[in-house]
């Protein structure tokens, strides 16, 4: 009798022990969805900044060309820590149940697809895709249209997009494969709320994704260290290549690890971290090389373009007819 009350105590104290973990986890992930909304701010204050500035500066016109691109990566990355969220049980449970507490189980559920859907489908697929765009264009003598940019993006997150609701939400129609390919979320054994985990299939879809970006992205910084002399440029395409390379390989293994593990076990929570990790360091190196960085860039090359005062004493005539500095032929991309 005392030794099944001594295994029944190991095991709640087990319980609890793992339930802090757990909780602690979802916290560090709150502080840094937080500190990633901050950076997106400030790179949406960056880019709108060069976007007023560039109407009263013709040597801004040019480099505010991808203006539109710029926000459109930063909002893919906004849209994706803002959907974090939805797979934090503690947030679903204290936020939004109190406010929608009418819904079941098995309608709540759907938070959990939404979240894989357009997590694996779209928001991340999107600032991935966004920052290959930026990396292209870079050195290409003519910017396309932002058009042209918003349908690339769309083009190539579409087929994701689609397999991924397809499995997700009608169960890759019906197919007979086991429950882990499928399964998005489950309810916990503690108490009455659903813990959302990474279905294998959506895994698989996204990680053959990442293998056809991983190369094309290779491909696309070779070719740009090739063209770019600047030293510091060369720098920067090196510490992206290296973020990337590095940080979504970890992440795809990581999605594939997770259905090893049941979502209320330390392990499951751990590997949740560091494919929510992985992403965020490749988010924020992302802002911060393509948007904030090329930004500043243009506003110190604008002021240096910008003709000096005349002296007193100089006619207007004589100032038109001294050469300005120009930004013409200067490419600061990135």
């Amino acid at each position: 009798m005392s030794f099944h009350a001594s295994s029944t105590s190991h095991a709640h104290a087990t319980t609890i022990s793992n339930d802090s973990f757990n909780s602690l986890l979802d916290s560090s992930t709150l502080c840094c969805i937080s500190g990633l909304l901050l950076l997106s701010l400030i790179s949406l204050a960056f880019v709108f900044h060069l976007r007023l500035k560039s109407r009263n500066s013709h040597h801004l016109q040019r480099f505010n060309s991808l203006w539109t691109v710029r926000f459109l990566l930063v909002s893919f990355i906004t849209l994706w820590a803002l959907n974090e969220l939805f797979r934090l049980s503690f947030f679903r449970r204290k936020y939004l149940f109190p406010i929608i507490s009418s819904l079941t189980l098995k309608q709540q559920t759907s938070f959990c697809k939404f979240h894989i859907v357009f997590s694996l489908g779209f928001y991340e697929p999107g600032f991935l895709i966004t920052q290959l765009f930026l990396v292209n264009v870079s050195i290409q003598k003519k910017t396309p249209r932002s058009s042209w940019a918003i349908a690339f993006v769309l083009a190539n997150c579409f087929p994701v997009l689609f397999l991924q609701i397809l499995f997700v939400f009608f169960s890759g129609t019906q197919l007979p494969l086991p429950e882990f390919f499928l399964t998005s979320s489950v309810v916990s054994k503690s108490d009455d709320v659903l813990l959302c985990e990474y279905p294998l299939m959506s895994s698989i879809i996204f990680g053959a994704f990442g293998i056809w970006y991983l190369i094309g992205f290779s491909l696309s910084c070779f070719k740009v260290v090739n063209v770019v002399i600047n030293k510091g440029l060369r720098l920067r395409i090196y510490a992206l290549a290296f973020v990337v390379l590095i940080m979504l390989p970890i992440q795809i293994l990581f999605l594939g690890l997770s259905v090893l593990w049941g979502p209320e076990e330390v392990l499951y929570a751990s590997i949740a971290f560091l494919v929510f990790g992985t992403t965020l360091v490749i988010a924020a190196v992302g802002e911060g090389i393509l948007v904030i960085k090329p930004i500043v860039d243009s506003l110190a090359a604008g002021e240096d373009a910008l003709p000096p005062c005349a002296p007193r004493g100089q006619t207007v005539s004589e100032e038109q007819q001294k050469p300005r500095p120009t930004l013409e032929g200067t490419s600061i991309q990135l």
